[in-house]
């Protein structure tokens, strides 16, 4: 079984750490996908793929060279966070699993961070077993601030959030895209109206935003505001069109010239309804079978 992970990491100021990082996961992994920092979010993104057990130690080697390095309490960002390791999705990219091994591993997994690293940890999506809501927002509701004066129910760890690294999020989920489109501009006000008509429409069931999750960002170190999206459903809804929309709606804001970043991964049946959507070969994840990279 091969296994795609993206932990979200919370730091994204520190240039010597993220060079170990990459070292790190370039040593163990089957796959590296992704691994880039974001100064504005103070956010690392990494992704990469492998046989269970070996993304199982790689992860576990990374939480211990970086969040011994992560303050909660100190940090700032504009990207929404409750831990050091903020979220850890896991996606099965091979259709040869067993869906209860696979469900066992996952909670072994955060069982063994939340024991080592004293943080509470929750299950999320496909993984969550009954004992709160499983989407990530609302599990973030209130950010890092707002766990510390909380006694929390989390499925493993303590129950209260660890004073620098808060709590963490990990489940199996459904493969998503996240991606943004970035603007020369210091207009906050106007991408932030952008995302909420987004999610306006999502709750429309306009079919270009099916399941997109919209928020709107200041880069400010960057001279950039962003529309940040994560489609979770891109078998309904491919990007260009939402990229088309987007920039139309910007246009009247008087923002021009956005450009696409893509955050992480696509998979490669994503690729043809993606050609507004730029990418490196090593972010597209293999899921026709008979398929190559």
């Amino acid at each position: 079984m091969n296994v795609l992970t993206v932990p979200n990491w919370s730091f994204g100021r520190e240039r010597n750490l993220l060079r170990h990082v990459i070292d790190r996961l370039e040593e163990h992994v089957g796959e590296v996908h992704y691994s880039q920092a974001d100064i504005d979010h103070n956010r690392t993104v990494t992704a990469f793929s492998g046989e269970p057990e070996e993304v199982e130690k790689t992860l576990l080697d990374l939480a211990r060279l970086i969040l011994p390095s992560i303050n909660l309490q100190r940090h700032s960002g504009c990207h929404p966070r409750i831990g050091g390791l903020d979220v850890c999705p896991f996606i099965p990219t091979s259709r040869d699993f067993d869906e209860d091994t696979f469900a066992v591993w996952i909670e072994s997994v955060a069982k063994k961070f939340a024991e080592e690293f004293e943080v509470p940890t929750f299950l999320y999506e496909k993984s969550e077993r009954g004992t709160h809501a499983s989407d990530l927002p609302t599990l973030r509701k209130g950010g890092f601030g707002g766990l510390l004066a909380r006694e929390l129910n989390p499925d493993f760890g303590p129950n209260k959030a660890h004073p620098y690294l808060g709590a963490t999020v990990m489940g199996w989920r459904e493969f998503l895209i996240a991606f943004n489109i970035n603007f020369q501009s210091e207009d906050l006000e106007s991408v932030q109206r952008i995302a909420h008509k987004i999610r306006a429409l999502r709750r429309e069931k306009d079919p270009r935003y099916i399941g997109v999750r919209a928020l709107g960002f200041a880069l400010p170190s960057q001279g950039l505001v962003q529309v940040s999206m994560n489609v979770t459903q891109p078998d309904k809804t491919p990007l260009d069109p939402i990229v088309e929309s987007v920039t139309f709606m910007a246009d009247k804001y008087g923002l021009h010239n956005g450009y696409v970043q893509l955050i992480g991964v696509i998979r490669d049946v994503d690729v043809e309804h993606s050609v507004l959507v730029p990418f490196r070969p090593e972010q597209v994840i293999v899921t026709r079978q008979g398929a190559s990279a």
